[in-house]
């Protein structure tokens, strides 16, 4: 099997360079200047434990690969970038490659499953940071992350038993789990923090952070019982997720913050807040359910980023006050 990684930023470039470490046959799919210093000088990976740089091949664009029975395509670009990306590995690859959303959200699955016919899901529990070209941080111990995946939307082959093995033998751990999307339903409610640090500049672990997140919580579960959707439990994905790895820190690389955040670090004007929060929105109007914290922030997030003038400086208390006039 040959690992196409495509979007080969923190997640994909730590994914990446994990399989080729173990041996695995992978491409990388990236652009501009990261990928011109991959070629140049190969991947650079730090994680609290080593220092490598990797020789990997490194495409700019599907059309440079040629496919063959046994690829496998893994998914790791923001959401925002995905139609575009699918359009053009659909054009070259055609409609039965095995495609693979390790991605955040619970949309890119659904774009993927418009073009092709063997879509996965994939859990992204993997602290990772690309901020620099040609350099990839994975900040977490014993494993680089947790990539429980599974048929989309649901179900296990001999493909994906395949993929979560070759994964787990790489220094990350992969669990085939026929019902994915109740774990990547979890997740969504962490990743509903992203846009926060943009809004106030406020990130885990402060009273101000935490009282927001709460709030956006509580409007997603909302929403998924109104709409039916099955999630895990916080109990469950602390004891089946997160007890798999543990963060830990990196000589001289603080960890600044979100994948959300890194966009915005990297020039970035626009990002996948409309598939976070806004997925959440998008649920309270089907089903009836009043979301305005999700509401705001994601309008605020990116108004932020769209500014390009770093992060904003909104209060809780303003961010508030806002949803609570769009509650009216």
């Amino acid at each position: 099997m040959r690992y196409i990684i495509y979007g080969a930023g923190a997640i994909g470039g730590v994914i990446g360079a994990r399989l080729a470490q173990a041996g695995q046959d992978v491409v990388l799919i990236c652009r501009g200047q990261h990928l011109e210093t991959i070629r140049a000088q190969g991947l650079r990976l730090q994680t609290p434990e080593e220092d490598v740089r990797l020789a990997i091949p490194a495409v700019s664009h599907p059309r440079e690969i040629v496919f063959r029975s046994g690829d496998t395509v893994i998914l790791t670009m923001k959401t925002q970038d995905t139609d575009r990306a699918l359009a053009a590995l659909e054009e070259v690859a055609g409609a039965d490659v095995p495609v693979i959303c390790c991605q955040n959200g619970v949309e890119n699955e659904r774009l993927a499953a418009r073009r092709f016919s063997r879509v996965y899901a994939m859990l992204v529990a993997m602290p990772a940071t690309f901020l620099t070209p040609g350099e990839v941080e994975g900040e977490s111990v014993p494993i680089s992350g947790v990539l429980d995946t599974g048929r989309y939307p649901h179900g296990l082959d001999t493909t994906i038993r395949q993929v979560a093995s070759d994964i787990s033998g790489a220094k990350m751990d992969a669990r085939a789990d026929g019902e994915i999307m109740r774990l990547k339903y979890t997740k969504l409610l962490s990743n509903l923090g992203n846009a926060l640090q943009l809004v106030t500049g406020e990130y885990r672990g402060s009273d101000t952070f935490r009282r927001l997140l709460a709030g956006l919580r509580a409007e997603a579960i909302a929403c998924y019982d109104a709409a039916g959707i099955a999630y895990a439990p916080e109990t469950e994905y602390d004891a089946e997720v997160r007890s798999r790895y543990r963060l830990a820190p990196i000589a001289g690389k603080p960890r600044g913050g979100s994948s959300t955040w890194q966009s915005l670090q990297r020039g970035h004007t626009a990002v996948e807040t409309d598939y976070l929060n806004g997925e959440i929105v998008l649920l309270g109007r089907l089903h009836g359910v009043p979301t305005p914290l999700n509401s705001t922030v994601r309008h605020l997030a990116n108004k932020v980023a769209a500014a390009g003038q770093g992060l904003g400086g909104f209060t809780a208390e303003q961010v508030e006050a806002l949803a609570g006039a769009a509650a009216v």
